[in-house]
């Protein structure tokens, strides 16, 4: 059963319009009226397994505490948790057949007063295209509770973060049975929780390291459809992204990375809709994303639709609340999008409009390595997202229409399909003006 979330629970529509018909959008050899879905992604989505999950969420609460400053114990607190999520991830480079590698990025914190040494746990997926870029797939895996400078006081943090780490580690067990065209580093950070230190670090160590981010995933809190007061909602994730909403026309923006997380959800898993915010993340609070976003990275944050607050940072956030199906569903629609950005064909380049004096333009192209077709997307004016019902598939690398038009449309992305019809990152998107 699906309930409406509250109006604040989800962004509003900025503008209404009517949705063109397919015969007023443009028509291509290439007839269908949404992009094919590749046979061999829907049985990557399936192998997603939410019992293998469950067990991780229920290894990690049983820790009683993942806080920074907990007791040094073997089956209690954050050194526990570590040793547990790095066995795991081990685990998973010894059957991948050397494309997986796990290490560690340690780093010092003090915090209220205790100086330690905190870990995140890093593995390495190695990409195979020159020029790839790199996915950075995060989630945290301390906790705090009612007191957050009180390092003993039982903080089982199923949903937060267990469940973000839980998909995380399952994530890389799907993820490392192949290589891919970028490269793909799924990290367990320590210290989000007091003031996201541990992804401030890797932040750092990856700028030491000259290695550039395509785009950061910050998986925080995706295991729950119900609210404080039993409301339900089963198929919403929501996605905080900074802005500007209207991107300049050159780069790719944090906002364009939620579009295209959003457009690729669409297409490929539709069960799960994913609710574009118009905010970096929600008042007051905060996530990893936003390490990457002041080091002007593409960010993002996923969270599950509905507040509650009784639950997370107290003892109440216990593996109870965490719905097996919902998870399972918010993690295929992350390893979608990863797919669509580690495996899909390279974006077009070099994008441009141009005005025919006769009512129409064209949109022209370079052809982009790969790709046997093409997926166009507009955006209105005012709208977060691209509808999937105004896009349309195309064949060459040049379109005539008269719907170029600031009026309808205030900008557009071209994304490259391969012949497994899996659709590849969206270009830059061009304003129409």
């Amino acid at each position: 059963m699906t309930v409406v979330p509250k109006a604040t629970d989800t962004a509003l529509p900025t503008i209404a319009y009517s949705t063109l018909s397919p015969q007023q959008l443009p028509q291509s050899q290439q007839q269908s009226s949404s992009p094919a879905v590749a046979g061999n992604l829907s049985a990557l989505l399936n192998q997603v397994e939410s019992d293998r999950m469950y067990l991780n969420i229920d290894a990690l609460q049983r820790f009683q505490t993942r806080h920074v400053n907990s007791p040094n114990l073997p089956d209690s607190g954050i050194n526990a948790a570590y040793h547990y999520i790095h066995t795991q991830l081990e685990k998973i480079q010894a059957d991948s057949n050397g494309n997986f590698q796990v290490f560690d990025q340690s780093f010092p914190l003090t915090w209220s007063g205790l100086d330690t040494v905190q870990n995140n746990i890093v593995g390495l997926i190695g990409g195979q295209a020159i020029g790839g870029g790199v996915i950075v797939i995060g989630a945290h895996y301390d906790s705090i509770s009612i007191d957050p400078n009180d390092g003993t006081y039982y903080a089982p943090g199923a949903d937060d973060n267990g469940s973000g780490v839980a998909a995380m580690i399952e994530l890389a067990r799907i993820l490392s049975a192949r290589p891919h065209r970028a490269t793909i580093m799924l990290v367990a950070f320590s210290a989000e929780e007091v003031g996201r230190q541990g992804s401030r670090a890797f932040v750092q160590y990856l700028k030491e390291k000259n290695i550039p981010v395509n785009a950061m995933f910050s998986l925080d809190i995706i295991g729950s459809q119900t609210g404080p007061s039993g409301e339900i909602v089963d198929n919403v994730i929501r996605v905080f992204s900074d802005g500007p909403n209207d991107p300049p026309g050159t780069g790719f923006t944090s906002r364009q990375l939620a579009r295209a997380i959003q457009f690729a959800a669409a297409t490929y898993t539709p069960q799960m809709t994913v609710s574009v915010e118009d905010l970096i993340d929600r008042q007051g609070r905060y996530s990893d994303h936003m390490s990457f976003n002041e080091a002007g990275w593409p960010a993002v944050r996923f969270i599950e639709p509905l507040e509650d607050r009784q639950r997370q940072h107290t003892p109440n956030d216990t593996i109870d609340d965490v719905q097996a199906s919902y998870l399972t569903h918010a993690t295929q629609t992350i390893l979608a999008a990863v797919t669509m950005l580690a495996d899909g064909p390279q974006p077009p380049q070099n994008i441009v409009l141009r005005d025919n004096g006769n009512g129409t333009r064209t949109l022209v192209w370079e052809h982009s390595p790969d790709a046997v077709s093409y997926r166009v997307a507009l955006r209105r004016p005012g709208a977060l997202t691209y509808n999937l019902n105004e896009s349309f598939p195309w064949t060459g690398n040049s379109v005539d229409w008269n719907g170029f038009n600031p009026a309808l449309f205030t900008g557009v992305v071209v994304m490259a399909v391969d012949a497994n019809g899996l659709m590849g990152p969206p270009s830059a998107e061009y304003p129409i003006r």
